[in-house]
């Protein structure tokens, strides 16, 4: 527990230092690549071994993914996204094992929707009017 706390609190610290750089995206992007590449290491325990085999395929599944058509209907790019994990599952599963490989489907995903959702609430922060003292 202790080790998820340690690992949010550097998340958000490197998404509050990559907000400070607004002019520059692909300084963001960079900081965000970063902080997930640590975020994984860290959780799935990654040996040095283990890392130098896991990165080139994670680094393949994610141009798979991002070359799913984003125009497909909701149900067809679903099983788009699906049919690349399934792909690569066998690769990450000789790398990590079995339970690993499921580990690093379901953090992934809660690394992104973490992400989307510190996104939304520094946007409803900066949309909220301010009030003056006394109305």
């Amino acid at each position: 527990m202790k080790k998820y706390l340690l690992i949010l609190t550097l998340f958000l610290g490197g998404l509050s230092f990559a907000k400070a750089q607004e002019g520059d995206e692909g300084k963001k992007v960079q900081d965000i690549k970063a902080l997930y590449v640590a975020y994984v290491t860290k959780q799935l325990d990654l040996t040095p071994d283990e890392a130098q085999k896991f990165w080139p395929v994670h680094t393949q599944f994610e141009n798979d993914i991002k070359s799913v058509n984003k125009d497909l209907p909701e149900l067809q790019k679903q099983q788009a996204y699906l049919d690349v994990k399934k792909k690569y599952q066998d690769n990450f599963s000789r790398i990590l094992g079995a339970s690993r490989c499921d580990r690093f489907f379901r953090m992934d995903g809660e690394f992104k929707r973490k992400l989307i959702e510190i996104r939304n609430q520094r946007q409803q922060n900066q949309v909220r009017p301010r009030l003056r003292r006394g109305q």
